[in-house]
Order: structure tokens, then C-alpha cells, then sequence
């Protein structure tokens, strides 16, 4: 069926043939994009224009208005129907009626309908009234009717918006502030709403309004694709869901990905980031124009009258060589040559960020047309200036952005092509990998002072996950081009050695830290010989910091940064020349010997629970110490099924576990039997902490085994079932190598859930395997435990059985 016979079949068979001609339309497969929205629009023109004939004989003085994004033609399979019955007030009865003839069989037909019905000078006072109304009004469109009227109306709108524009702007500009509050950033978001967050589809429309007041325009260049890309995987989302959404959801990415021929979600996601970076971008640009031209329209009157007339000279301030400030932006001087100064563009956002300035959009165009790329190795000044520019603080994000828009940060590092609008598909990440990495060297820049080598923690920062846009672990491709690019920037053999290994084992401390028996020589002597030197364990240890602040909240805590800081205080030690000796077990303190005592004396668990704090720092001397959760200490008659039970009975109340420790306790001099000491440190999921007499009465109960603790936690999940999304990953259960001498290391992998420690407890208590100490580590939804594990008699395990006990638990995990 062509175009053509699709509208006439329309026209022709009224509400049931426009249905049968628009689901044609729809799911004709040759035809989508701006063709199809161009196409649908017309379908529907046409079906209204017969409704409103049929309804409107006779009748003067009444035109149907499309207003909105029908207005502009951009009919998505599921979007409302914007439209303004407008009438000169002359029979107002009639027009009610034909209001009626003209809605009703678009709510028949199950459509949404936004409708109004106004005279000229109603729909004027109500857009005098509210901004939305009025941004609809901008895009208004003759559909039926008196073609007279509807052409007024659009004149005077446009009018009144231009005359009010400077009143008007500044309160658009706060709506879009308020939404993108709400909404976050198109550009970083794992679910994002194409519509209302910033750099979507409600921005590209107010870059429209803005540019039809006449006091600014938004840079034209490749804004119209990036408005076509973001309204194509609208179609795309509302054909594939059936439903009037804007919420690009996860689980529904690959079928979006696939309906627009596209290779996987990731795909879809880099090219939604860059289109919102297109249009956020360019309403940054266009805003700052904005505020300038308003700021001149202010000013211009009073220099005026003291100058006694004439056009003021804009004043220049020098900032750089080739660099000044003029009205509030770093624009290039008038001797600058960029096609004779390779070093300009890093001069120029250097100098901007040190300023706290934005570069000038005609700066940056003018460089990346005609700027020569910079020699390899790049010369010092180069160098010099790259790291002024990362060591600026949060003012670098906007400078590097405005680098990045033009294509001028691929050309200088070619490796970040890969990283650019890279999606991250971990809820612990809130960035995608580029703004990560400029975000981690902002992160970097508050600890320049910590180290002897500001220069290479910077670059470090930038770089670290540089080979997430490559095969296999990030953190090995990294390294490779980690080398290649310190060597091209110009460090020395030396330094690039540092920052190479800086990439390589930028999650060593952390995950060490977080997973590793720290009493353990053998932890501290595998760190100290990757890290190598006291001055690269001092860039790591900041870097690591850095990394971890720029990740998300979910990533540091008081609680990782102590476990990290103890880390590198005892790697130091060895790094010093310190030698290690063979852990002896450590000596109770008063309060453990108490609790052991009285559980050798009653034959049954003693506990408490204490709120742990951080002391002040240099940093924060003042303020009430930070959590850094709450201690439990546990004391128990030395028995099989103390991990498991523990674990079960915290699961129950609620209670997730940050760190844990199980090991025997030596007893006083004439105290006989064997004790079990739990130090763990453990925070409510939510609500109020338990009692302490209520958890030690259902630990007794579920060790004498009256407590069906696995019974009673698959009754709440019956109960109150978890939803689920997308489908996480199976868990994973490996032995780690040479890990320690004195037990195997077993590493769980897995997605966090309430009974997690309860199950492997018990699977490693059915293996017959005792668990010398536990460290628990949660990212977002992620659970990364490792457990050292022996057998009955206190020795590793052989290969081959700690093997088997992996499997097991790997199989039990998954069942």
C-alpha cells in the first residue's frame, strides 16, 4: 500500500480506516525515522481535518491548531495529540459541540489528547500565565479551518515571547535547572528518560524557544542529528513496549537496540550519550549567551550615558600566551596563531580552568579547524600544561567537555575514541567511563599535596581505566596503553614505568584491602612486590582514593578508607626494610576476655554491640566522628555451625555484614575449654538496630537447632518476594593462588541478597572445611567475600579438594 493510499484509506473510512492506515504505517518496516513521524503526522492531519469538516459546516471563525511536538510534526508511535480548538468567541455553543465531534473519537480510538479550547486572546493570557502553554503555542500549526486565525495567533505569540524574553529566559533556564535536578543527565544515566533529562528531547525543544526569541541561538552543528537519534529510539521504545513511555528501561534496551538495526544495548547507549552531549553542550553555550546578552542590555545604557554614547569596547584581560578573558569567557587573543602553536588548545583549557572560566565556543571551533596536531613526544610545555589543566579541580569537567565537543580531545589522546560516551553497567558507577576518568582526576587534584608527584597522579587518574574500551581485564589492557601514552606525552623511561603499574594495580589496595586477611604475611609481601617502591605505594594509595570517590557513593566509606590506610601502613613497613614475622595470635582485649569467659561459663553465646566511629582527621577536625558501622562481638563455646547460625540469625534481623572475623581465642591461665570469637562489624538494612538480648536468644535457638533459620527466611521471601530486573550474572566461586600459607583463600562472587553469607556458611560447613576468617566486601548490588578456609586439623586445603569445595559452593550458589 503506498503513502497515498494509506491517506485515502483515511479520508475515506473515517475513525476505522485512520486506525487500519496508522497500524500500517506503524509497522511497515521500510518506513521509520523522520519519514514515518513526517508520515504519521500527515495520516492524522488529515483524519482530524475530516472530523473537524464534518462538525465545523456553517461555522465561522474556528481553526484546529496543532501545538507541541505534534505541532512540529514529531508524532511518535504513542504520543499524545496536542491540539487547540481556536475560535473568535462569536458562537461559543457551537464550538463546544464541535469540540466534542472532534475529541471523542480520538479518546475511541484509545489515543492521548491533550485539548484546549481558546479564543486568540484567551490562549494569550493563559501563555502570559504559563510558561508550558506558551512553549506549546511556539510550535503552533494550522490544521483545519480559518487559516486567518491561526496565523494571528502564531504572530502574536511570537511577538509576546520576544517581547517578554528577558524575563522570561531566566525563568526557563530555572525550569530546566529544576528538571535536570530531578531527572539527572541523559548522558550518564543506565535508565534514562529521553524526554526530561538533561540533554533530551525537552532540552532540544527549549534550544527552539530560545533561538525564536532572537536574543541567542544554540550552535547549530549536529544538534538536529542528535534531536533526530533521541526521537528515532523514542519510536523504536514506544513500538517495542506499546506504551506512551519515555523511560529507555534495561530490560528492554536489546529490543530497542535491535529494532533500530543496531549491534547490542551498549551500542544504543553510546549513541543516546552522544546525542545528549550534543544538546547539553549546546544549552550550556546557548545559556551562557544568554546571561551575556542580558548582562550587556543592563549594562549597555548606563556606559552610555557616562561615555556620552557609542559602542563600549569589551574589556580583555591576558590570561596566557594567545589566551584573555573577554565577557566572561577565555576567547583566543587577537595575535594567536593555533595553525602555528600546537600548544594553544592545552594553553587555552588550562588557562580557562585555572580561571574557573568557560572556553569560548568560537575559540574552540577555530582551534580544531585549524590547530597542527602536536609532535611525539610532545614537548614539556604541553605536558605542563595537560596537567594544569587535570589539576584544576571541577571547573577542568566543563573545559574538558567543550575540548571533547569539537573532536579536540581524540585528536590529542586517540586511545580515549574507546572510553568516550562508554556505558557502565554497574549500578556502583555513575558515570560512564570518560566522565569517570575526568572525574577521578578532579578527585586526584584535592590530593595533590599528599604526594611528591602531583604530575604523575593526575595523568594516573585519567588513565587508569583507559582499557575499558578493549578485550579482557581493564586493568592489563590498560597497562599497554597506559606506556604508549606517558611515552607519547613525554615522560621518561622512569615515570612511565610508575604510571604504567599505577594502571595495572589500581584496585590492588582496595580489593586487598576489602578481601584479604591483613594479618597474613603473605597479603602484605604480595602487595609490597607488585607496588615496588614507598613512592608509587603513596600515588597508588591516593589514587585509589580518588577512584573510589569519583565511582559513586556505594564505592568508599570511613570504613574501606581504614581498612585501605591499615593496608598501606603495613606495605610501607615492608617496603622500609620492616620483616614480617609469622602472626601470632592476638591478645584479647579486656572486653573480649570478658565475653569469653562468661560464654566458657554459661556453655552458650555472650555478645555486644557497639557503635564504631573514625576520629577526626587533619581534614575534618571539628564535627561529630563519622560511622563507620557497629561492632558485634560475639563469643561462643567452640562448635561446629557458629558461622552459618551467625549469619542466618543477622539475615533474619535484617542486618547486612561490612566486615568479618571468626578465630579461636586463647583464655586465661586456668580458664578451661575453647572459644570462638566473632568480631564483625554489621549495619541494619534498614530501621533501628535489634537488641542485643534478642539476637543472643535466637543464636542460641538456631545453635541447638530450635531455630529453623532457613524455614523462617524463605517464609519472608515468600512473603515479601524481592523484585528482580534484569538478570544478574551466576555467582562465581574460585580459589585464589598462593594466596596464604596458613589456609586457602576462597573467593565468592555473587549478587548481594539478605541469606547470602547464611548459605555459604552452611555449604562450607557441609564441606567440612573450618573458616579461619571471613572479609566481606559489597559494591551496589555486587557481593565480593573471601573466605580462609582449612581443614578440621588447621591446615590449607590440597589443590584438589579446595577445588571440590569451590564447586560445591558454586553449585549451591546457583541452586
Amino acid at each position: 500500500m503506498s503513502s497515498t493510499d494509506v491517506h485515502k484509506e483515511a479520508e475515506d473510512s473515517g475513525p476505522s480506516g485512520y486506525a487500519a492506515a496508522r497500524l500500517h504505517l506503524l509497522t511497515e518496516g521500510a518506513q521509520s525515522g523522520p519519514p514515518r513521524r513526517t508520515a504519521l503526522s500527515g495520516l492524522t492531519d488529515d483524519w482530524l481535518t475530516g472530523l473537524f469538516a464534518a462538525g465545523a459546516e456553517g461555522l465561522r471563525g474556528v481553526s484546529l491548531v496543532a501545538v507541541g511536538g505534534y505541532g512540529r510534526g514529531e508524532l511518535s508511535p504513542r504520543s499524545d495529540l496536542d491540539l487547540l480548538l481556536l475560535h473568535d468567541g462569536s458562537d461559543t455553543t457551537a464550538v463546544a459541540a464541535l469540540a466534542d465531534r472532534i475529541w471523542y473519537p480520538v479518546w475511541d480510538l484509545g489515543l492521548a489528547l491533550d485539548h484546549s479550547v481558546r479564543t486568540p486572546a484567551e490562549a494569550r493570557k493563559t501563555a502570559a500565565e504559563d510558561l508550558k502553554v506558551q512553549l506549546g503555542l511556539l510550535d503552533a500549526r494550522h490544521i483545519a479551518g480559518d487559516l486567518g486565525l491561526t496565523a494571528g495567533l502564531r504572530t502574536a505569540v511570537l511577538a509576546d515571547w520576544r517581547n517578554q524574553a528577558p524575563k522570561r529566559l531566566p525563568e526557563l533556564q530555572e525550569l530546566c535547572a529544576e528538571r535536570a535536578e530531578r531527572q539527572g543527565e541523559l548522558q550518564y544515566l543506565l535508565e534514562p528518560d529521553l524526554k526530561e533529562a538533561r540533554g533530551g528531547l525537552r532540552d532540544a525543544t527549549t534550544l527552539r524557544a530560545v533561538a525564536a526569541s532572537w536574543l541567542a541561538d544554540a550552535p547549530r552543528e549536529g544538534l538536529d542529528d542528535a534531536r533526530r537519534r533521541l526521537l528515532d529510539v523514542r519510536d523504536a521504545l514506544h513500538l517495542t513496549t506499546g506504551r506512551a513511555t519515555d523511560r529507555l528501561a534495561l530490560q528492554e534496551q536489546d529490543q530497542v537496540a535491535a529494532e533500530l538495526g543496531l549491534l547490542d544495548a551498549d551500542t544504543l547507549l553510546r549513541q543516546v550519550y552522544e546525542a545528549a552531549r550534543v544538546i547539553s553542550y549546546a544549552s550550556d553555550v546557548t545559556w551562557r549567551e544568554v546571561a551575556r546578552v542580558l548582562r550587556s542590555r543592563a549594562v549597555r545604557p548606563r556606559l552610555r550615558a557616562m561615555l556620552g554614547g557609542g559602542k563600549p569596547v569589551p574589556e580583555r584581560s591576558p590570561l596566557a600566551e594567545g589566551v584573555v578573558e573577554q565577557d566572561g569567557e577565555v576567547v583566543l587573543a587577537r595575535a594567536a596563531r593555533p595553525e602555528r602553536d600546537p600548544v594553544l588548545p592545552l594553553r587555552a583549557a588550562a588557562a580557562a580552568a585555572q580561571a574557573g572560566l568557560p572556553l569560548s565556543l568560537h575559540a574552540v571551533r577555530r582551534m580544531a579547524a585549524t590547530v597542527r596536531p602536536l609532535p611525539t613526544p610532545w614537548p614539556a610545555e604541553a605536558r605542563e600544561q595537560l596537567v594544569t589543566l587535570l589539576g584544576s579541580g571541577h571547573p577542568t569537567i566543563d573545559v574538558w567537555e567543550a575540548l571533547e565537543a569539537e573532536g579536540l580531545i581524540t585528536r590529542l589522546l586517540p586511545d580515549w575514541e574507546r572510553v568516550r560516551c562508554r556505558p557502565q553497567r554497574n549500578a556502583v558507577h555513575i558515570w560512564t567511563v570518560d566522565r569517570h576518568l575526568i572525574e577521578t582526576a578532579v578527585r586526584a587534584s584535592e590530593f595533590t599535596r599528599r604526594v611528591h608527584r602531583p604530575d604523575l597522579l593526575l595523568v594516573a587518574a585519567l588513565l587508569h581505566d583507559i582499557g575499558k574500551g578493549w578485550p579482557g581485564d581493564h586493568s592489563v589492557a590498560g597497562e599497554i596503553i597506559a606506556k604508549d601514552v606517558a611515552a607519547r606525552i613525554g615522560f621518561d623511561r622512569d615515570d612511565v614505568a610508575v604510571l604504567s603499574t599505577l594502571v595495572l594495580h589500581h584496585l590492588l589496595l582496595v580489593e586487598t584491602a576489602t578481601r584479604r586477611d591483613l594479618e597474613d604475611p603473605a597479603t602484605v609481601r604480595s602487595v609490597a612486590e607488585a607496588v615496588g617502591s614507598q613512592s608509587t605505594l603513596e600515588l597508588l594509595h591516593a589514587l585509589t582514593e580518588a577512584d573510589a570517590l569519583a565511582t559513586g557513593p556505594a564505592a568508599w566509606s570511613s570504613w574501606r578508607a581504614s581498612l585501605v590506610a591499615d593496608l598501606v601502613k603495613r606495605v610501607a613497613a615492608v617496603l622500609a626494610g620492616d620483616v614480617l614475622d609469622e602472626p601470632e595470635a592476638a591478645a584479647p582485649t579486656a572486653e573480649q576476655e570478658r565475653l569469653a569467659i562468661e560464654a566458657v561459663a554459661t556453655g552458650s553465646p555472650v555478645l555486644s554491640l557497639r557503635a564504631q566511629t573514625e576520629p577526626p582527621t587533619e581534614e575534618q577536625p571539628s564535627g561529630d566522628p563519622e560511622p563507620l558501622g557497629v561492632e558485634l562481638l560475639i563469643a561462643v563455646p567452640d562448635q561446629e555451625g557458629v558461622l552459618p547460625a551467625v549469619a542466618g540469625v543477622l539475615a533474619m534481623h535484617r542486618l547486612t555484614v561490612r566486615t568479618a572475623e571468626l578465630r579461636t581465642l586463647d583464655l586465661p591461665d586456668g580458664v578451661e575449654g575453647s572459644v570462638l570469637l566473632l568480631n564483625w562489624r554489621v549495619a541494619a538494612e534498614y530501621g533501628s538496630l535489634p537488641q542485643a538480648a534478642r539476637l543472643r536468644a535466637d543464636l542460641v535457638r538456631a545453635l541447638d537447632g530450635s531455630l529453623d533459620i532457613a524455614g523462617r527466611l524463605a517464609e519472608r521471601d515468600a512473603a515479601y518476594p524481592r523484585r528482580r530486573g534484569v538478570v544478574a550474572p551466576p555467582p562465581r566461586v574460585t580459589v585464589a593462588p598462593a594466596a596464604s600459607r596458613l589456609a586457602t583463600v576462597i573467593e565468592v562472587r555473587a549478587q548481594d541478597a539478605p541469606a547470602l553469607l547464611f548459605r555459604i556458611g552452611r555449604a562450607l560447613e557441609d564441606a567440612s572445611v573450618r573458616v579461619r576468617s571471613a572479609h566481606v566486601s559489597t559494591l551496589g548490588a555486587n557481593a565480593v567475600d573471601a573466605f580462609y578456609v582449612t581443614g578440621p586439623e588447621g591446615a590449607p586445603l590440597p589443590g584438589d579438594e579446595a577445588a571440590a569445595v569451590a564447586r560445591k559452593l558454586e553449585e549451591t550458589l546457583r541452586g
